[in-house]
């Protein structure tokens, strides 16, 4: 009997493209104080911040 494999489960929407930002100094403080606060990862941030306003567009 084969062995399952060990790991990470495969995920029904994989997080497999990156986008490189180029900001400013305040807007990287801005984002630092977001993570600290809400105790989440730059990413996360930033995907919220994405659906935000991709959900105000949609209104």
């Amino acid at each position: 009997m084969a062995q399952k494999k060990m790991g990470r489960p495969k995920s029904d929407n994989p997080l497999k493209d990156r986008i490189f930002v180029l900001v400013s100094d305040e807007t990287k403080a801005q984002l630092n104080k977001c993570t600290e606060v809400l105790n989440t990862t730059r990413s996360d941030v930033v995907r919220k911040g994405i659906k935000r306003i991709y959900d105000d567009l949609e209104k």
